[in-house]
């Protein structure tokens, strides 16, 4: 097929091409500016599905351009290859781990060579590689002696026949989805990183990431650490002296609350029903309430359960006593675990108050609408009052705004020593262990005599066996192996033994983009001077899915790196471009469903190119593609149809014919896909490249010949390059071009020629259309309404009428208003 598409024959070659040339490998000495491209971390479970493919099209797309702007692009992939699917697949099939995990990602890497993705391979990391979560460790002491680790108990998921702990989605129906077991919850002593001593700069900082970062992602990230401002209040427990403090919003609703409840975990609450002889009572209600997620817990639908323990809550505005419950929607990690309920003004409270036949009090009317609408009814309300309005039974408040109310509220709690302004933020510190034997080891160690003891840093990596034993079992394959836990105290040489907890995986991928600067250096984490030089990332792109716990948590470590002397920068990623998902039929693709369409089929069929260019053409790249939309052949079409063009123009090369219209479009559209491009508005970039072509093709059955068709059609290759690589370089070189069209520069052009020489104008009478004229570009207004005057149909509308009124838009539109 010399004049046609054949990707078979065409992508190896120019793979190879790419390969020989190491065009893509990251040059530290090149005196070019940097630029840092980066897409999220794949994970190697299976081979890479049409999703993957979109994103790395995206990623892609963005490294080519930079590369062909002039910049010396580093654009690196490896895996986050710690996980649980892999240690899954070792219980469930007996399989190893590591073996299932690098033999996924070869897979992976193999498809991603022949989709032709211009990756620095030579910068390849694997997180479950010793020399990698060496640093993973560091990290982690690092994070410790500056005070940001701990430990603290904390519930889990546990299964009591498996006796471990499973996450969340190992919790199908309240049962294990291992054994079926009945899942409790469970106390632990966890390793924690302190994330919320970060909070508020996690949200101030979003001003840097505004201009660049999607709204919707920094949307979520400010509700995911959701700051609050109210009050923190002191209740005494009055049968038990003990003093309870609250966490509320809304002071200034105190004089509302009619009942107090704690969350079932709460520490005093078994001790509260014990005392008025309910504990038998009150276990039976905690084993039923940990029964359930923290989702069904707190879902608005269901019925909120709960039970009084036998002890009451003195409110310290107004000294009523207040019955304390249990109450399963009253979460421990939560505030302080205790919330004092005004059902009035909060949605959940008053359903709970009528489930329980608790009081409801209004304290903050509603001022009257223009509706003049009725007051609240404390008897028939079915729906809490949770804005604004003035204060009403409130001794000493009433008729107060409610703000003003919650700051004279506050400041007399204050002055009385039982409350005071509190910040509050929904983000919790971040639970970083994990009873699993596929990731990381903590590196401390415990001994009798020293206590919690950091490993050494000259003793890291704390490695994994190669002997782990995954079959079905007590605890993890980590905490049975025979001797991993031995070890000598490296501080009084005694006995000890190793923590068999491993990190969370969001850990390996919170500073993995610093390992990249610098992947072969063996004694350090990261190359100081490299990191300089490439950071921070110039464009990170991945899914929206992304947008609240690895980008947070990558924010929170550069922020901790940043004040430990580290770095010089406190975000990691300047830009930001999240790509939607790909769908079949409107629905998400899942082997259930059986509407998997595999990238492969798609490759043997069309090649590499096709499959790119018709995942970037689909759509806006930030919204979902249904797959059924889309028309692989109908890209395959037009890149055979531009390689026939080529043939036709290199057949006859010799100037002819009227090419000057084309050469003035050639610029026009390579001004217009330019912008395009920095806009990431891949698929109208490619429409116009469509465009190009088709006037390149009228021009040519015109009989339009020589450099103006060869100018076209080498723009159209490099503009195509970065989304269709092979096809590309293909066309560069039937042109004639030396060299690869990857290293070649994105074409200019001549801003003269981006200006039209004609305009059309619209000329109305009293906002109608009734006729057009052509002028020069530039011509004035008195001109134009000469010309407009002389229409026959304006005349004929103007008949008899009196003009009170020009309407002119220079180069665009003349209307006549006249007196009606």
């Amino acid at each position: 097929m010399a004049t046609g598409y054949n990707p078979a024959e065409i992508e190896p070659r120019w793979q190879q091409a790419w390969a020989d040339a190491a065009l893509f490998v990251a040059d530290e000495s090149s005196p070019k500016p940097p630029y840092y491209a980066l897409h999220m971390f794949p994970y190697p479970s299976g081979d890479i599905h049409m999703g993957h493919v979109e994103a790395f099209s995206l990623a892609d797309a963005v490294a080519r351009y930079a590369r062909l702007r002039g910049f010396e692009v580093m654009n690196p992939i490896g895996w986050d290859s710690f996980g649980l699917p892999a240690e899954n697949a070792a219980i469930q099939r007996g399989v190893d781990p590591k073996a299932w995990t690098y033999a996924n990602i070869e897979t992976h890497a193999q498809t991603m060579r022949q989709l032709g993705f211009a990756w620095d391979w030579s910068r390849r990391v694997h997180t479950s590689d010793p020399e990698y979560y060496k640093w993973t460790q560091w990290l982690f002491l690092q994070l410790l002696d500056a005070g940001w680790a701990y430990r603290k108990d904390a519930l889990v998921n546990w299964c009591p026949t498996d006796q471990t702990v499973l996450a969340n989605e190992q919790v199908i129906d309240g049962r294990c989805d291992r054994c079926d077991s009945e899942v409790t919850k469970k106390s632990l002593t966890q390793w924690f990183l302190a994330i919320t001593e970060f909070a508020q700069r996690l949200l101030d900082d979003m001003a840097q990431l505004e201009p660049t970062w999607p709204d919707r992602v920094l949307t979520l990230q400010r509700n995911w650490i959701g700051r609050s401002e109210g009050a923190e209040v002191t209740f005494t427990v009055d049968e038990a002296g003990d003093e309870v403090v609250v966490y509320t919003t809304r002071p200034d609703t105190l004089f509302g609350a009619t009942f107090f409840i704690v969350a079932p975990e709460h520490p005093r609450a078994r001790a509260w029903a014990e005392r008025s002889g309910r504990a038998g009572e009150f276990d039976e209600f905690l084993r039923r309430v940990q029964r359930k997620t923290d989702v069904e817990r707190q879902a608005a639908e269901l019925d909120k359960e709960g039970m009084f323990l036998g002890v009451h809550a003195i409110n310290p505005v107004n000294g009523e006593r207040l019955p304390v419950y249990a109450a399963d929607y009253v979460l421990m990690d939560y505030g302080t675990g205790a919330i004092m309920c005004v059902p009035a003004h909060d949605q959940r409270d008053l359903d709970f108050a009528r489930q329980h036949d608790l009081p409801v009090r209004i304290v903050v009317q509603p001022e009257p609408g223009p509706d003049d609408s009725p007051q609240l009814d404390p008897a028939t309300m079915t729906e809490a009052a949770s804005g604004d309005g003035v204060l009403v039974n409130s001794p000493g408040y009433d008729g107060l705004p409610w703000q003003e109310g919650k700051r004279r509220i506050t400041a007399d709690l204050e002055a009385k020593g039982l409350g005071r302004a509190a910040v509050n933020y929904r983000l919790r510190d971040w639970l970083v262990s994990r009873q699993r034997a596929w990731g990381p080891p903590i590196p401390i160690i415990y001994c009798e005599a020293c206590g919690v003891v950091p490993v050494p840093v000259e003793d890291l990596p704390v490695r994994l066996p190669d002997d782990m034993d995954f079959a079905e079992g007590s605890g993890s394959a980590l905490a049975r192996h025979p001797s991993f836990a031995k070890v000598e105290c490296p501080r009084c040489g005694g006995e000890a033994r190793r923590e068999t907890d491993t990190t969370d995986t969001f850990v390996d991928s919170s500073w993995y983009f610093l390992r990249y600067c610098s992947p072969h250096r063996d004694d350090v984490a990261f190359d100081a001077e490299a990191v300089r030089r490439w950071m921070p990332v110039d464009q990170y792109t991945g899914g929206v899915e992304h947008a609240i716990l690895h980008l947070l948590y990558a924010r929170f470590v550069t922020k901790a790196l940043h004040d430990l002397g580290h770095l010089d920068f406190v975000e990691p990623f300047t830009r930001l471009k999240s790509q939607g998902m790909v769908v079949s039929s409107g629905a998400k693709m899942s082997k259930s469903r059986g509407n998997i369409i595999e990238p492969g089929d798609v490759l043997e069929r069309f090649g590499a190119d096709t499959l790119r260019g018709t995942m970037l053409f689909a759509g806006p790249i930030e919204e979902d593609i249904d797959w059924a939309d889309v028309s692989a052949a109908g890209m395959h079409k037009w890149l055979t149809r531009l390689l026939r063009l080529v043939a036709d123009h290199t057949a006859d090369p010799v100037e002819a014919g009227d090419t000057i219209a084309l050469r003035t479009e050639t610029h026009r559209k390579t001004a217009a896909v330019t912008a395009d491009f920095d806009g990431y508005k891949y698929n109208t970039a490619l429409a116009k490249l469509m465009e190009l072509s088709n006037s390149v093709r009228a021009t040519l059955q015109a009989g339009g010949r020589g450099p103006v068709i060869a100018e076209a059609l080498s723009a159209v290759a490099t503009m195509l390059s970065p989304i269709c690589p092979h096809v590309a370089e293909e066309l560069w070189h039937r042109l004639g071009h030396e060299g690869l069209v990857a290293a070649t520069s994105w074409p200019t052009y001549d801003e003269a020629l981006l200006v039209e020489a004609t305009k059309r104008i619209v000329v109305q009478v009293d906002g109608r259309l009734r006729d057009t004229v052509v002028v020069p570009a530039g011509t004035a207004q008195d001109d134009v309404e000469a010309q407009g005057r002389s229409l026959h149909n304006v005349q004929r509308h103007l008949d008899g009428r009196d003009v009170v009124k020009v309407v002119w838009v220079p180069d665009r539109l003349l209307n006549f208003v006249t007196r009606s």
